[in-house]
């Protein structure tokens, strides 16, 4: 068994946590407010990842230090550079492997399913942020400094997906309450979601196969399924009448973005939301033999912890 560092203890952090404890390995799990899962094997620190000194010092004897930090989107520019220096220094200095989990924004706007080997070419700040980091990394890889690989998904679903999700509480707690949803973009077009158990499961296969190093890898992602279809298959297997779903206008969105930091930089993201946007994950589940959850089980999961949060809150 080894040690294992979790910068984060987030969604993606904790479930992360969770498996490596549960395969019997030293996990450390990192966040600012020292916060994640109560279990064996998980010692929770308080620290700040832009810390180098603190970092490499948690991450001293330990295989593989995770990144999986998500500032708030409109802190992106002012909290992601020094946090990814730190990490990336982190990990060099204490001889452990770094996994990144990263995003699909790196991309350009797409007019085919995407794959690891596309240009990074962002159309937005936040997308030439992440790609930045990406390159950064991938060249102290090249230069033998440290083993590197950074594994992306789509936009994140299941249970612990709050208001950083679209398929989260502006979504799921409203159609089990019987309340329509507003999309910010196009309901109809195809678009991909990563479930975050895979996610989960995805860095820690990565981690542990020395294939993964030097490259990016896609999270195993299940067919491309419409905002509104997604809506009407959960009100399906929930039992419950489907109150509807509906496209906000584009003018709404940018008022809302005027008083909202969170909704203001969703603007230069709406491109994901008005086109196809669809993930191809085939490199992933051939080369590691993994497959994504079936979304009818992501669905009932995802139902259930929405049900059991909404019954403790009433």
């Amino acid at each position: 068994m080894g040690k294992h560092v979790i910068a984060g203890a987030g969604q993606v952090g904790s479930q992360v946590a969770a498996l490596l404890a549960g395969q019997g390995h030293e996990v450390v799990l990192v966040s600012r407010s020292g916060s994640g899962p109560d279990l064996p094997g998980v010692r929770k620190v308080a620290a700040d990842a832009a810390d180098r000194e603190r970092m490499t010092a948690l991450t001293q004897g330990a295989d593989t230090l995770y990144n999986c930090v998500n500032p708030p989107y409109h802190r992106w520019a002012q909290d992601w550079p020094p946090m990814a220096g730190s990490l990336l220094g982190a990990a060099e200095a204490a001889g452990a492997g770094y996994v990144i989990l990263g995003n699909l924004y790196v991309y350009a706007a797409p007019g085919r399913p995407m794959k690891e080997g596309d240009p990074l070419a962002p159309p937005s700040a936040k997308g030439a942020i992440r790609a930045r980091m990406w390159r950064d990394a991938l060249a102290a890889h090249e230069a033998g400094r440290v083993r590197v690989t950074e594994v992306r998904g789509s936009d994140y679903f299941g249970p612990g997906c709050l208001d950083q999700s679209h398929l989260g509480d502006r979504l799921v707690p409203r159609l089990l309450t019987g309340k329509a949803v507003r999309h910010i973009g196009d309901p109809d077009q195809p678009h991909s979601w990563t479930y975050v158990p895979d996610v989960a499961r995805a860095l820690v296969t990565a981690a542990g196969d020395d294939r993964s190093w030097g490259r990016a890898w896609h999270v195993p992602t299940g067919p491309a399924m419409t905002y509104r279809a997604v809506a009407e298959r959960l009100c399906e297997l929930a039992g419950v009448r489907n109150p509807g779903v509906r496209a906000m206008p584009h003018w709404l969105l940018r008022t809302a973005g005027a008083f909202s930091p969170v909704l203001g930089e969703l603007e230069e993201l709406r491109y994901q939301f008005v086109r196809p946007f669809v993930l191809d994950s085939t490199d992933f589940q051939v080369t590691f033999g993994t497959a994504p959850t079936p979304m009818d089980e992501a669905l009932a999961e995802t139902i259930a912890w929405w049900r059991e949060r909404l019954a403790t809150a009433a």
